[in-house]
């Protein structure tokens, strides 16, 4: 099993070593556990995928420690500009036009011509990167297509060998990945719902914002029709569970096997997502009846999980 060690001033000067020297590090941001390695370095980028099993075709987003740092990647316009200074650090990722002269792996944007960027709010996260002196490609810490992990634990039990250390920080406070938006262009599009709620993106830009298809070309992580997803399969929607399904609740729900939000707060729904999915994937039950969750805020990313979630396991994650 890899090592898990807490975060510390000591074992951040580990893991910068091991970022460093090619190998991967699994650390803790607000929104789940990603799975680091210099996105300098194409050998550590292509054990990202190989440790997730990741198509080639996924791009990966890149953590930075600042603003300026992410200005020295890609090419920000007003839109990218506005929502950095409204969100970051924060739970959201930009895509923006590359620059060649940034020195990022070509592996990171998949053949693209963009690059997926983030500050990170976690100040764990952002101390590694500071002792670390790279840009981290870091998707979520686990195997492609699965649910996402939101503890350190999580991410041994998933990945085991493949990820040199593992730094403990505790559970994930946001608990769905990033919000993804395209400002590579003229029309912002929204990639992936996500800690961020669509309302406050429009709000800061003054303008509604068009919201990306299934089905649609893959420019940013989270885009693929069959993700998160669990061992058992999910029914969505559900007001009771079936003979033989574990109930996963939201609101009052005195059945429920596990209730992500007793009081339908969608921000403690949303920290509970990925930790309850893994809790009830297990031998006992023969699936998982979900309660509906509100198409609003927060409600939308965890929506948009549930339901990649449930999608047919037939595509390749």
């Amino acid at each position: 099993m890899p090592r898990i060690l807490p975060l510390t001033a000591e074992s951040l000067a580990v893991a910068g070593q091991e970022i460093r020297a090619g190998r991967l590090v699994a650390f803790p941001t607000e929104t789940v556990y990603g799975l680091g390695g210099d996105a300098t370095n194409g050998s550590a980028i292509a054990a990202i995928f190989e440790a997730k099993g990741r198509p080639r075709f996924n791009p990966l987003i890149v953590h930075l420690p600042d603003v300026g740092a992410a200005r020295a990647m890609g090419r920000f316009n007003e839109m990218a500009e506005l929502l950095a200074a409204r969100f970051w650090p924060g739970p959201l990722t930009l895509v923006v036009p590359r620059r060649p002269e940034a020195g990022l792996s070509d592996l990171v944007s998949a053949g693209l011509g963009t690059v997926a960027l983030r500050v990170p709010a976690h100040e764990g996260a952002r101390a590694l990167l500071l002792a670390a002196e790279r840009p981290l490609a870091a998707p979520s810490a686990n195997r492609s297509g699965r649910v996402s992990p939101t503890t350190a634990q999580h991410v041994a039990d998933e990945l085991g060998d493949a990820v040199a250390l593992i730094l403990d920080g505790g559970s994930c406070p946001v608990g769905v990945e990033s919000t993804v938006v395209d400002v590579s262009g003229d029309t912002p599009l929204l990639l992936r719902p996500g800690g961020v709620p669509l309302e406050d993106i429009e709000a800061a830009l003054g303008r509604s914002v068009p919201v990306a298809g299934v089905g649609d070309a893959i420019r940013a992580p989270g885009m693929l029709e069959s993700h998160y997803a669990p061992g058992l399969p999910l029914r969505l929607e559900a007001n009771h569970a079936n003979p033989g399904e574990a109930l996963l609740g939201f609101g009052p729900a005195h059945e429920a096997t596990l209730n992500l939000s007793e009081t339908g707060d969608l921000r403690e729904a949303a920290a509970n997502l990925f930790a309850h999915l893994r809790a009830l994937d297990r031998p006992g039950f023969t699936g998982i009846a979900v309660m509906p969750i509100p198409e609003a805020g927060l409600g939308r990313a965890i929506n948009d999980r549930l339901r990649r979630a449930a999608a047919p396991r037939g595509q390749p994650a």
